[in-house]
C-alpha cells in the first residue's frame, strides 16, 4: 500500500510516507464553539414520540436524504462561523472537514487540510514518484495525517468528485471514534466516485454479462481508458474487433515481463515459472494455442496451493472459487474494492471455469474444462482468448 496527498479537487500528488516530513495542510481550520451535532433524524416522527436517529452514516448526492442533511448540517456551521466572525459557505469548497471536540468547539477545514489516498500499486514505486491514473490497482482508505482527531472527537467530511458529492459523519456518541473505520468509508466514498463507470458497468447485467461473454473482465492490469472503452462497445451493441486489437496491442513484451515479475513474487506462482515462462514466450510469438494450453491448465494449480497453504488439504474446483473470492475479499479489506471478488467469483464460473456439453461439442478454449479435456474447437484458440489469460 502507498499513500497519496490530494489537492483540492483530489488530484493525486505522490509524498514521502513518513507523516512528519510532510509540508503542512494547504492552510488553518477556523475555529469554532456551540456545535450542537449529535444525530440526524432517521425517520418521521410527532412530538413526544420515539423515532430512529442515526449517528453514524456515509452517502452520496445520489442518495434521498443527502440534500436535506447537508442542508441542515451546513445551515448549523455556517451560523457557528459568522458567530465566530466569519463568513463562510458550505457550497463553495470542494473538501470541507470538520473536527467537533467534546466540549462542542470545532475545526473546520476548508478546502486546506492535507489528505492522503491509501492505494495499492500495479508496479514498485519508490518515494517520490510519480502516479499515474494506470498504476493504481485499488483505493482502500482516505485519511488526515496532520489534523488531530481523538478518539472522543465527532467528524464531518464532504467532498466533491467530479459533478458529484459525498458526506460522512460520525457524532461519536460512545465516546469511541473508529479512525480506521472512518478512513476506510472514506475510501469507499472516493473510490465508488472515481471509478463510477466501473461499478455502474458491473452492475449493468447486459453489459457485464457481454463482456463475460466475450471474456473480458476488469481485471487490475487493464483498468483505465481502454477498459472504458471495452465498455462503452458492449453499451452501444458495437462489434469488439478494433478495441480488442487496441487492448491486446498495448501489452508489449516490457509490459509482459512487468507482469511476469509480479506474478514470481507471489509464492504460489513461483513454484510454475518455467511454466509460465513459456507461456509468455509463446505469446510473444503469436502461438495462442500454447499459451491456452498452459495457462488455462495451471489455473486450478495455482489455485490449489494457495489453498492447501492455508487450510493444509486440497479441494475440488467449487471450493477453490470460493477462497479465490474471499481471498480478493481480504486482501482488499473489503468486498466492493476494484478487485471485484464476488463479480470475479461470478466470471471463473461462468467463463474460466464454464461448462461444456461434450455431444453437442460447445467447448471453447476460454474453459479450463474444454481444453482440459480437449473438447474446445480449434478456430477458438485466437489470440484474443490467450490475451485474457495473460
Amino acid at each position: 500500500m502507498v499513500r497519496f496527498a490530494m489537492t483540492k479537487s483530489l488530484d493525486l500528488i505522490p509524498v514521502p510516507p513518513a507523516p512528519g516530513v510532510l509540508a503542512g495542510n494547504l492552510g488553518k481550520p477556523i475555529k469554532l464553539t456551540g456545535l450542537m451535532l449529535d444525530g440526524v433524524t432517521a425517520e418521521a416522527g410527532r412530538g413526544g414520540q420515539t423515532i430512529s436517529v442515526w449517528t453514524r452514516l456515509y452517502l452520496t448526492s445520489d442518495d434521498r436524504f443527502f440534500h436535506r442533511i447537508i442542508e441542515g448540517l451546513s445551515a448549523h456551521v455556517e451560523y457557528r462561523a459568522r458567530e465566530a466572525g466569519h463568513h463562510v459557505s458550505m457550497t463553495k469548497p470542494g473538501f470541507i472537514l470538520l473536527v467537533v471536540h467534546p466540549d462542542n468547539t470545532g475545526d473546520l477545514w476548508l478546502d486546506a487540510a492535507a489528505a492522503t489516498l491509501q492505494i495499492l500499486v500495479k508496479r514498485s514505486m519508490a518515494a517520490g514518484t510519480v502516479l499515474f491514473e494506470k498504476d493504481i490497482a485499488d483505493v482502500t482508505a482516505m485519511s488526515f495525517p496532520l489534523v488531530e482527531i481523538g478518539k472522543e472527537d465527532r467528524v464531518v467530511c464532504i467532498f466533491r468528485e467530479g459533478w458529484r458529492f459525498a458526506l460522512f459523519f460520525d457524532f461519536n456518541p460512545k465516546g469511541e471514534l473508529s479512525i480506521a473505520d472512518m478512513e476506510r468509508d472514506l475510501g469507499t466514498l472516493h473510490r465508488r466516485f472515481k471509478y463510477r463507470d466501473l461499478y455502474d458497468a458491473i452492475t449493468d447485467e447486459n453489459v457485464f454479462g457481454r463482456l463475460v461473454e466475450a471474456g473480458w473482465f476488469p481485471f487490475v492490469e487493464i483498468l483505465g481508458r481502454k477498459f472504458r472503452e471495452l465498455v462503452s462497445h458492449c453499451e452501444a451493441g458495437f462489434e469488439l474487433d478494433e478495441i480488442e486489437a487496441k487492448l491486446i496491442a498495448a501489452f508489449d513484451a516490457q509490459r509482459v515481463e512487468a507482469m511476469f515479475t509480479r506474478w514470481m513474487a507471489k509464492p504460489h506462482f513461483a513454484g510454475k515459472e518455467r511454466l509460465l515462462r513459456s507461456a509468455l514466450n509463446n505469446f510473444a510469438s503469436g502461438d495462442a494455442v500454447a499459451v491456452l494450453k498452459i495457462v488455462l491448465t495451471e489455473i486450478e494449480g495455482i489455485l490449489g496451493g494457495a489453498y492447501r497453504k492455508v487450510h493444509g488439504t486440497g479441494a475440488k474446483i467449487k471450493k477453490l472459487l470460493e477462497f479465490a473470492v474471499q481471498s480478493a475479499e481480504q486482501k482488499a479489506g473489503q468486498p466492493d474494492t476494484l478487485l471485484f471478488p464476488a463479480a470475479f467469483g461470478d466470471y471463473l464460473k461462468s467463463h474460466t471455469f464454464a461448462e461444456f456439453d461434450p455431444v453437442a461439442r460447445t467447448g471453447r478454449a476460454s474453459s479450463r474444462h474444454a481444453v482440459g479435456h480437449g473438447e474446445a474447437d480449434a478456430d477458438s484458440y485466437t489470440q484474443v482468448r490467450r490475451s485474457r489469460h495473460c
